[in-house]
């Protein structure tokens, strides 16, 4: 069994609360060793630090507003998300980011929030977890603006173009990929891109309960996504990069460790 590292799982999820504990084993299980729970609002952020608590050396939480949420950060957000990061089971700043596909946010307030977030990891010294989609040209301009004054970022989900991709790469950055790429209708295109990537910049997670991988059998009835399923993932994208299973696990391990200093 491969040791593997999930580095996006939304385990506060309301769709987890009847069998959560159950879900940390079966991920155990099946040789997911650590867990890094996304924060995407100060309440969610506080809840998945909470969590992490309960599992130490196995679950690690982020602090962050998603650009979905931006419309409700405040100073006193910010201050919330500060201070979290100072407990060492927060090991990154995010998800934070732009998303222009859905805008739940106003782009403004997106941006504003986004700036904010990027400068407390700055400050902490801290890693990023990355958001953007369909935001390409704005997410990069922000970013560029503060790119000599953090360490290390992480682009969350990745679902772009060979040019968003590169770009990103001469950025510096990490490189996240999840079940988006065993979906045949829309990320097909992600298999061609996956060599273009060096494998130290690359790392999974499963965004579970989303992104469900289409080609998984059989399928669980109410389509929820788990971290169990990381195997999986972990096996397209090593079909993809013409490699055995084991050296993607352990590269990919052996960065995220590095990556969030866990």
């Amino acid at each position: 069994m491969n040791e593997i590292i999930d580095i996006g799982v939304n385990l506060t999820h309301r769709s987890f609360d009847k069998d959560r504990d159950a879900v940390i084993q079966r991920a155990a299980d099946a040789g997911v060793s650590a867990m890094i729970l996304t924060g995407t609002s100060e309440r969610a952020s506080t809840a998945a630090r909470k969590l992490a608590l309960q599992h130490p050396g196995r679950l690690y939480s982020t602090a962050g507003v998603h650009p979905h949420d931006a419309k409700h950060a405040t100073a006193r957000t910010m201050s919330k998300l500060r201070d979290l990061a100072q407990h060492p089971e927060v090991v990154a700043i995010g998800e934070c980011g732009l998303d222009f596909n859905r805008n739940f946010s106003p782009r403004q307030a997106q941006a504003t929030c986004f700036r904010q977030q990027i400068e407390l990891a700055c400050e902490l010294n801290m890693p990023l977890f990355l958001h953007e989609r369909d935001a390409h040209e704005a997410f990069v301009d922000i970013v560029s603006g503060y790119r000599s004054q953090f360490e290390k970022a992480v682009v969350h989900c990745f679902t772009g173009t060979a040019e968003e991709l590169d770009q990103y790469l001469v950025m510096d950055m990490h490189i996240g990929i999840t079940g988006w790429i065993c979906d045949e209708r829309r990320g097909l295109h992600l298999r061609e891109l996956l060599p273009r990537m060096p494998l130290e910049r690359l790392m999974l997670e499963t965004d579970a309960p989303f992104l469900l991988p289409r080609d998984l059998k059989p399928r669980p009835a109410d389509r929820r996504n788990e971290p169990t399923y990381l195997p999986h993932i972990l096996k397209v994208v090593a079909e993809s990069l013409g490699k055995t299973e084991k050296e993607v696990a352990e590269a990919t391990t052996k960065t995220a460790r590095a990556f969030f200093g866990i």
